[in-house]
């Protein structure tokens, strides 16, 4: 690839919060054919968003895909973005944050249901054959931005420019994939009814924010076991570090299922597992996050969504070749070398230093 100075339009990741989101994680069929069409399906996504976005001007309707290491490896090869690695599971026991399958992400929004749904068909009818789809949420805006638990979720989410400076690569960190973002995913399902058998004053200090008012709670109260305490991360210079996070609720009360989507985006992923060792290993081990005793997490991925003008210059290019992508903003030119062999699986690539940067933020971007 060749580095552009200026960064690349990023995908719609900090859109505003919609009323309606479908989540479809997919893992990528073994062979050739399968490879070549998901490739293929990189130039199509932005067309199709317009194209059903059309029947709805006003409708918010968008698109955010995200590839996972392996996938990365198997679908385009080298160069990959530089923190793009498998789930990292943390936890024990009862209370673990582990990986699931998963090679391909659509994030789609709108904030009209049919919007979601139209678009999800046309997407996923141009890959069939070529994914196996593993998991699908449709997810749902609840009441005044609320979590299943009836907390606000998303108060601390950044917004405008903050939210692209926390959450879009620069042309100065990882050039091939300036205006990237990484977003990781897990679907937690709620046990309500112990959850709702705490009194209002014992779920506050589990979330360390006021129910109704949304406040947070002042530190002489708050328990550093507290959701909000485990999940506020600072640098060294004691600058918040924040994730962009589009949370949606889901269910089936029929069935007693009652959950949420967690859908985070960052620059880099190293806050959002941060956040993770904080609430399932506890800070220090052992102080963990006690909404863990009432939510359990039963699916994780992380994925690396490319930006806009690369995702669609990928359809061009195959691992193993000689293909070199321009994805300056103004001008997406690629190799038209279209040639799908079947090509060897590359080996997957270790962090730069050798290590898995659990337990700090040693090594990754500083966000300043």
């Amino acid at each position: 690839m060749t580095p552009s100075t200026a960064t690349p339009d990023p995908q719609s990741v900090s859109t505003p919060v919609t009323r309606s989101a479908f989540f479809i994680v997919a893992t990528l069929n073994e062979d050739a054919a399968s490879r070549a069409a998901v490739r293929a399906w990189c130039a199509d996504v932005a067309n199709l968003v317009r194209a059903v976005g059309k029947r709805v001007p006003g409708g918010n309707l968008s698109c955010v895909v995200g590839f996972s290491s392996d996938a990365w490896d198997r679908l385009f090869g080298d160069p990959r973005p530089a923190e793009l690695h498998p789930f990292r599971e943390f936890g024990s026991g009862e209370r673990v944050a582990l990986a699931t399958p998963g090679d391909l992400l659509l994030h789609i929004r709108a904030d009209q249901t049919d919007l979601c749904f139209e678009l999800a068909t046309q997407l996923m009818s141009r890959l069939e054959g070529a994914v196996t789809t593993v998991d699908e949420v449709h997810g749902f805006r609840n009441f005044d931005m609320r979590a299943m638990i009836g907390f606000v979720d998303g108060t601390e989410n950044p917004s405008g420019n903050e939210a692209v400076h926390f959450t879009v690569i620069g042309p100065d960190e990882d050039p091939d994939f300036a205006g990237g973002s990484y977003v990781l995913v897990q679907k937690y399902l709620h046990d309500m009814k112990g959850w709702n058998a705490l009194t209002v004053e014992a779920q506050e200090r589990v979330i360390g924010r006021t129910k109704l008012q949304d406040i947070e709670l002042d530190e002489s109260v708050k328990p550093s076991c507290s959701h909000s305490s485990l999940t506020t991360l600072e640098d060294a210079d004691g600058n918040e570090i924040k994730i962009l996070r589009d949370n949606m609720p889901f269910g089936r009360p029929g069935s007693g299922e009652f959950g949420t989507y967690f859908i985070g985006y960052a620059r880099s992923p190293a806050p959002i597992e941060q956040m993770l060792e904080n609430m399932f290993v506890g800070k220090p081990p052992g102080n963990y996050d006690r909404l863990l005793d009432f939510s359990r997490a039963v699916t994780g991925s992380l994925f690396f969504v490319p930006s806009e003008p690369l995702l669609e210059a990928l359809a061009e290019r195959v691992p193993g070749s000689a293909a070199t992508i321009d994805v300056a903003p103004a001008d997406a030119n690629a190799n038209t070398n279209t040639n799908d062999q079947p090509e060897p699986e590359p080996a997957a690539v270790p962090c730069a230093d050798g290590s898995l940067a659990i337990g700090s933020l040693k090594g990754a971007p500083r966000y300043e």
